[in-house]
This record gives C-alpha cells, sequence and structure tokens, in this order.
C-alpha cells in the first residue's frame, strides 16, 4: 500500500474512532478493523495515510467515484440556498430532477416516487403494487436482497435476515431464480407483483436470464400483475448500461433505484409505469423525500454519467475485468460472473480470508454469500487499477493454496 496521503484534519486518534463507534453504535453491523477517513475517485485512505482501491464503494452507491468535484459543488451551492421543501410545495430542483429522471428511464416510465434509500424504494413499490391491483400476493426470488425494513425484509430470502423479525408481512411467496416453470405456478389471480433483481447482488452475483425476465414480465401481463425491477444496486450505469433491464429487453412496471442515484448522497426512488393506476393524495409519503439537496446532488450526478459515458466505460472495464479475473490461474476459482462492473468470484473456499487479505494488499471487495467475493468499484475507476486488483487476489489465491 502506498501512503501518498496523510491526514491533518482529523482530531480523533484511530484508537479513540473505534473506541467511540463500538461504545455507541447500535451495534447491528459488524465491522472491519480499518478506520476511513478521505476517498477521492476509486480510493479512500485509512488515519494512518494507506491507500485502497474501493471495490466497496459504499455498497456500490459511488458510481461516479467519492467525492465527484460536480456533486460536490452542487451540494454545496444548494446547501446554501435551500435545503428541504416538502412535497406538499412545488420545488425547483424536485421538478428538474422527477423531468431528467423519468427521461431516462425505461419507456413509459413518466412518474416517480422520491425517497432516501434503497429499502425505502422497494417499500413504495410493494405498496403501489398493492394499492394498484387491489391483491396482496408478492413473488420474489429465493436468495433475493431487498432490504431490511418489514415489507422489503419479508422479500429478502436470507433466514439469518427474516428470522429475528417474524411474524414478517404476510402475502411474500419465494421461488428459485431462472425457474419459469416454479413463477408460472406462483403467479395467479391473487398476485400483486413479481418482485425480481436483474442480478442478485447479495445472493452472489447471479444474472437473471433473458429468457426467464421476460417471461416474467409476460406472467404478469396476462395474469394482471404487476412487474418490479430492483435495481437498486445495478442502476445507473453499474452494469453496462443506464438500467440493467435495457439489456435484457424488459420493461417493469415498477422500478426501485437508490445507491448511486446522487453520487453518495442519501436518496432512492421509485419509477412508475403506465400499468400502474392512480396513486391517491395521502397514500404515501417521506418527510426528506425529494429534498432539494438531494436532487441537486442527483442532477449533478446524472450529468457525470451521462457527459462520461459511464454506462459504457463500466461495458469496456467490466468485459476487460471479467477476463482478467476468468484468467487467474488457480483451483480455488469456481466460476466468475456478472454484468459491466458488477463482478463476483465464486470460490471453493470462505470468502472472508480472501477478503481479508485483499485488504491487506491495498484492495477492498464485499463478500456475496459465503465463498463469493463481490467487486463494485466505482465507474471512474481506471484500468491500471483494476490489473491491481486482479493480480492482488491471484497473490492471495495463490497464498491459499499452499
Amino acid at each position: 500500500m502506498s501512503s501518498s496521503f496523510v491526514s491533518t484534519s482529523a482530531t480523533l486518534a484511530a484508537a479513540d474512532i473505534v473506541a467511540l463507534e463500538s461504545t455507541h453504535s447500535a451495534g447491528v453491523t459488524a465491522r472491519r478493523p480499518l478506520t476511513i477517513v478521505r476517498g477521492e475517485a476509486a480510493y479512500v485512505w485509512d488515519e494512518a495515510g494507506n491507500r485502497y482501491i474501493d471495490c466497496i464503494a459504499g455498497h456500490g452507491a459511488l458510481n461516479v467515484g467519492h467525492c465527484h468535484p460536480a456533486v460536490v459543488a452542487a451540494i454545496e451551492e444548494q446547501s446554501r440556498r435551500l435545503m428541504i421543501c416538502p412535497t406538499s410545495l412545488y420545488n425547483d430542483r424536485r421538478a428538474q430532477l422527477l423531468s431528467r429522471l423519468t427521461k431516462l428511464a425505461p419507456e413509459g416510465m413518466k412518474r416517480a416516487f422520491l425517497c432516501n434509500s434503497g429499502t425505502e424504494a422497494v417499500e413504495a413499490a410493494i405498496k403501489f403494487a398493492r394499492l394498484s391491483t387491489g391483491r396482496p400476493g408478492i413473488v420474489a426470488a429465493r436468495m433475493a436482497f431487498h432490504g431490511r425494513t418489514l415489507g422489503s425484509l419479508s422479500a429478502t430470502w436470507k433466514p439469518q435476515y427474516r428470522r429475528p423479525f417474524e411474524p414478517l408481512v404476510p402475502g411474500f411467496r419465494h421461488v428459485r431464480l431462472n425457474r419459469l416453470e416454479e413463477l408460472d405456478e406462483a403467479v395467479d389471480e391473487t398476485t400483486a407483483a413479481v418482485l425480481l433483481e436483474v442480478v442478485q447482488g447479495e445472493g452472489g452475483v447471479v444474472p437473471a436470464g433473458r429468457e426467464y425476465l421476460q417471461g416474467a414480465q409476460a406472467l404478469c401481463r396476462e395474469r394482471g400483475a404487476l412487474l418490479i425491477l430492483d435495481e437498486v444496486q445495478t442502476g445507473v450505469g453499474r452494469t453496462g448500461s443506464w438500467w440493467a433491464c435495457q439489456q435484457m429487453d424488459v420493461t417493469p412496471d415498477l422500478m426501485p433505484v437508490a445507491k448511486s442515484l446522487a453520487g453518495g448522497f442519501p436518496m432512492g426512488a421509485c419509477l412508475i409505469g403506465d400499468r400502474v393506476g392512480r396513486l391517491p393524495a395521502g397514500s404515501h409519503g417521506s418527510t426528506f423525500g425529494g429534498n432539494p439537496l438531494a436532487c441537486a446532488a442527483a442532477l449533478a450526478t446524472l450529468d457525470v454519467v451521462e457527459r462520461e459515458d459511464l454506462p459504457g466505460r463500466a461495458r469496456r472495464l467490466g468485459e476487460m475485468f471479467h477476463r482478467r479475473l476468468a484468467a487467474i490461474d488457480s483451483p480455488l476459482v469456481r466460476e466468475v460472473r456478472g454484468l459491466g462492473l458488477m463482478v463476483g468470484v465464486d470460490l471453493r473456499i470462505k470468502a472472508t480470508p480472501v477478503l481479508k487479505g485483499l485488504q491487506e494488499r491495498g484492495v477492498l471487495a464485499l463478500p456475496a454469500g459465503p465463498t463469493v467475493v463481490r467487486f463494485l468499484p466505482p465507474l471512474v475507476i481506471e484500468e491500471p487499477d483494476l490489473e491491481e486488483v486482479v493480480a492482488a487476489l491471484a497473490d492471495v489465491l495463490a497464498s491459499a493454496e499452499t
């Protein structure tokens, strides 16, 4: 690891930071022994000045990279003008964002509900589906992850997330991904919506098949249900197009998006298609959703993604990265899979020691299940950095073989 940056602004020693967080945080998150104090583009630095290539990127929330100058400038300017305006009043930044976002959305999605996170966007989609259809049922996929609030948790598959909070919201059913015959059996006259990820992130970076998603769309339209595609992680260029569903020739009826929507500033949205009925005033809401500060950050982010063609960059670099990872000569690699710069390496060993080894070599990555290492680098990352990531993984795996 290089030491190109030494913090002069930090007022707390690393031990004090760890002690304070450990004492006063809720404790619901497992933490690594690493304190990050600064980020820029595809890099972060710890309090000692060690630099890391960041392939966590805020769990995929930093497609434009850390502290992009255009996003920072937009937040600074808007913070001096107006930070919050309730949706019971009109606002210039909100109007601009709604217009821009729906122009970029898949065909027919001309409305959006603005919120603050991915799980809120999924909750909105579930409520809108039930409200629009008058039906209770939601069919989701096994291994899916849609969030941790009660509605989105009910759609999430992993028992370790669900069991402590049961009973959850009734009406949810899970089927195996890419098994259209199971979906065919599950969708009936009580089904409000089918809720799927185009690429399962937490579930192992597993893409849904093109024919499967098209079949899901056809089933929904035939039986009066709505298709919800969760693009919280796959959207805003991550997979090589603005929205991953565009590569599958599928148009959802409801599409939750978040993470990179505002360049790292908290924001989510549920895009709404023309098969969704009228949503009466008061049927849903959010105090901070669509606040002018988040809208300004999102407008700047969408400008950067479009101007720098980050979807195209994700596609090109993703293909290169996938090839280089697949070329690692190790019996410990079972499979490399993903879409664009959302890449998972499925191993024949546990992922946790590999993640630790990568961190020791200056690379931060995520797990996606017990044996999958997940890479979600900013889309502004440079090719030599991806080569360094590949070399670090090869080195860790070579050490693990001995």
